[in-house]
């Protein structure tokens, strides 16, 4: 893996300036019988005024979800800024970014973080509009720590954000920061690059990455307040063609970005923010757990911890969240035996208890929680598929459909398989490996979704 570092400048010099300015701070502090804030304090001061509003609605307009990562990447950071690149699926008048640092083991320091929008005039960069740069605080403060284990929230800032945008979140990494806590299927270029350049418009990047590091949600106030169902969010709950495993990098056509753009221009649900947790790999009922000397141990720590166990994290707590759209259960079947132990294989039945947990633990929190289907993988590259487990997905899929046990059904199977033999997916909709489907064939999954379900 490769360490984003770069040479330590001196600080013997800066220790001891900040050990003097502390010293007059704390002299004028003691003669000084009220603080008056700077003109610099306005935003901080601002982003309070914000928060303390009583009547504020904030929905999620992008999320992803982290994970922790194998023992041998030991990717790591340090006086560097990472720029990193989200597509918004909802609008708003402010905005809040959600930060993590679940999967660290030590504190983790932000320096400075800031937010912006992309340059429309060059959406292949990390280019910044001019006029929409902010500086994020936490508490008035505009830098952290985030204790091991945990995420931060940052004040809200006075930012107009389009729906379907891109947004461009930097932070500052000021000591050397392992990174732990990522997704690493972001599809989607970040940029690494020397000091402090969170404000700059414009990076020299010393490298890129295709992943989204100690971030893991933003969150909009909507353009009008108390419309009901015109403002929430709908989580989508999956594994990797959730995720988006076969899109071109930055193109934004995952099924739930197609899904987005769906709402946006129908009546009622222009508001409706789409937030994806997808993560490739997942299961709902275990965790990653490769056989020793297995290819897996390089990798299988990205596919995140099981979805019953995230589904607190990942699921309730987003904000705005009265929707969830679950399509998980391929990796269950596919995994033991297959980069997983024998000792893991799972029937239908237990599955679909599985699913009646997930279905359970929305109900308790009010939320309206749909079931996809398994789509197709006969003949698929990665040896999946066998007679046993197509009858089981028969079963799963025969469960979704009739039982009743979910508020609605989106026939993801049905949108993507081949009608002369439903046992593979549509060859205009494979990828290749006869399991992800393309972006056509997400495209279609995004088309099967009733929008009638979220009105």
């Amino acid at each position: 893996m490769i360490v984003f570092t770069r040479r330590r400048r001196p600080r013997l010099t800066l220790r001891a300036t900040l050990a003097g300015l502390v010293g007059v701070l704390l002299c004028a502090l003691l003669a000084t019988p009220a603080l008056t804030a700077s003109p610099q304090d306005a935003p901080a001061a601002s982003s309070a005024s914000l928060s303390a509003r009583g009547d504020a609605t904030w929905v999620g307009t992008w999320s992803t979800t982290v994970t922790s990562r194998p023992a041998s990447d030991t990717t790591a950071f340090e006086d560097q800024t990472i720029r990193q690149v989200v597509h918004t699926s909802v609008g708003g008048t402010a905005a809040r970014v959600r930060l993590s640092n679940e999967f660290g083991t030590t504190p983790l320091v932000i320096g400075e973080a800031r937010v912006a929008l992309r340059d429309p005039d060059a959406p292949d960069s990390a280019r910044t509009q001019p006029g929409t740069d902010r500086r994020l605080t936490f508490g008035g403060a505009s830098s952290l720590t985030i204790p091991a284990g945990a995420p931060a929230v940052s004040d809200p800032v006075d930012l107009r954000v389009p729906a379907g945008a891109d947004l461009v979140i930097s932070l500052y990494l000021p000591e050397h920061t392992p990174g732990t806590t990522l997704h690493a299927f972001a599809f989607q270029n970040a940029y690494v690059a020397d000091g402090n350049v969170t404000a700059e418009r414009d990076v020299e990047a010393t490298a890129t990455t295709d992943r989204w590091y100690f971030l893991s949600g933003v969150s909009v106030q909507p353009r009008h307040q108390g419309h009901g169902h015109d403002a929430a969010a709908v989580v989508a709950l999956g594994d990797s063609i959730t995720d988006g495993s076969s899109i071109t990098p930055g193109s934004n056509r995952r099924w739930p970005d197609v899904f987005a753009e769906r709402l946006r221009q129908a009546p009622g649900t222009a508001g409706i923010g789409v937030l994806n947790q997808g993560v490739s790999g997942n299961r709902v009922l275990h965790d990653p757990n490769p056989p020793a000397g297995h290819a897996g141990e390089a990798y299988a720590a990205y596919f995140g911890p099981n979805a019953l166990s995230r589904f607190d994290r990942d699921v309730a707590s987003q904000p705005g969240v009265e929707h969830v759209v679950v399509l998980l259960g391929v990796n269950d079947l596919g995994h033991p035996g297959n980069g997983a132990p024998e000792s893991e294989r799972v029937s239908a039945e237990e599955i679909i208890t599985g699913h009646e947990q997930l279905i359970a633990r929305a109900h308790e929190r009010g939320l309206r929680i749909y079931g996809g289907t398994i789509t197709p993988f006969e003949g698929d590259t990665l040896g999946f598929h066998s007679p046993e487990n197509e009858a089981a997905r028969q079963q799963i899929n025969d469960w979704i459909r009739t039982s009743g046990a979910y508020d609605g059904v989106i026939d993801f199977d049905a949108a993507v398989r081949d009608p002369a033999h439903p046992e593979r997916l549509l060859p205009a909709y494979d990828s290749g490996d006869h399991l992800h489907p393309n972006e056509a064939g997400l495209a279609a999954m995004a088309r099967a979704v009733p929008l009638r379900l979220f009105r």
